[in-house]
């Protein structure tokens, strides 16, 4: 059986006051007067029968009971605090949060998230580009796992680039992928036009990074491989940790760079950059769709119905 807990602003009143060391300030702290905070440590005191504060010149001296109970108290107060604002989070049954690689979020979900607007208005939308930490890009399932279960313990749901295959989480393959040089137009027709692959060795290659950061190979190396070039130096030329900076980089004309079509669709349409050649190599890698606790809620429902169904469309359409 739980034992009866102290009231909560009792609870309150004395981690205030311990951490100020003064009624007073404690009292300012609360927005209550410093009688109405003596009044609550001394409720406290009675209530647990243990003597918490001693006054040595008008300050104030935790017992040693106090300070022993102070740290897990304040632990306490945090849980709840982070307990209330996940409520928050989820506040309205429509309310959705969504965590995306920012590449992704910018260049493939951002053009097409109008369309689920409209489809649900009542659903209210909160996207949040996040990356991966820096410790974690030791690649693999581990990595992959520490970056879902940090995203998802404050989203609904996660879409990132990776392996697949995530134990306890429901999961599903977004978009297959595939990857070739993409450049400006300027460089078909400029003074070394890029009419075959071997012409890419009198041009600067732009590198995102995504395949060398999260499957330990560098896309140019994999897509100079398939086409059997050789004599092409892949270590030179600059390095981007998103594709989407990369993409600004070439639409500029300084250079080509090997990277994922899929999310150029937009400059591509719009003829700001052009794949040059028709090879396309697939990575075994994808983009996915990931779903925590919230899975059954109806705005994921809905909102990975509606993802799956813009998905299969790209599809229909490569």
């Amino acid at each position: 059986m739980t034992a009866r807990l102290p009231p909560l602003n009792a609870l309150k009143a004395f981690e205030a006051a311990a951490r100020h060391s003064s009624v007073k300030k404690a009292a300012a702290e609360l927005n209550v007067t410093p009688a109405a905070v003596s009044h609550q440590i001394k409720a406290l005191e009675d209530h647990l029968g243990v003597q918490l504060f001693r006054r040595q010149n008008r300050a104030l001296e935790l017992t040693e009971a106090a300070r022993a109970a102070l740290p897990r108290l304040r632990e306490g107060f945090d849980s709840l605090a982070q307990a209330v604002e996940r409520l928050r989070a989820h506040r309205g049954v429509g309310a959705l949060t969504v965590s995306a690689a920012p590449s992704f979020a910018a260049r493939w979900l951002m053009p097409r998230l109008h369309r689920f607007f409209q489809a649900h208005p009542e659903i209210d939308v909160r996207i949040s580009a996040r990356l991966r930490h820096a410790a974690e890009r030791n690649r693999g399932a581990a990595a992959e796992r520490a970056t879902l279960d940090d995203w998802l313990a404050d989203s609904d749901v996660a879409i990132l680039y990776g392996h697949g295959g995530y134990p306890g989480y429901q999961a599903d393959r977004l978009l297959s992928l595939s990857i070739t040089p993409i450049c400006s137009p300027r460089l078909i027709t400029g003074e070394h036009p890029l009419a075959r692959p071997a012409d890419l060795r009198h041009h600067l290659l732009l590198h995102d990074d995504t395949g060398e950061l999260y499957d330990g190979v560098p896309f140019w190396v994999v897509w100079l491989k398939a086409a059997g070039v050789g004599g092409v130096d892949v270590n030179r030329g600059p390095h981007f940790s998103h594709a989407v900076l990369a993409f600004e980089a070439a639409i500029e004309g300084s250079g080509a760079v090997a990277t994922m079509p899929v999310l150029a669709e937009t400059d591509l349409h719009a003829a700001r950059l052009v794949t040059p050649f028709a090879l396309r190599v697939p990575l075994a890698s994808a983009y996915y769709l990931v779903r925590g606790e919230a899975a059954g809620r109806p705005a994921v429902k809905a909102f990975r119905d509606w993802l799956l169904a813009e998905a299969a469309k790209e599809t229909e359409e490569a």
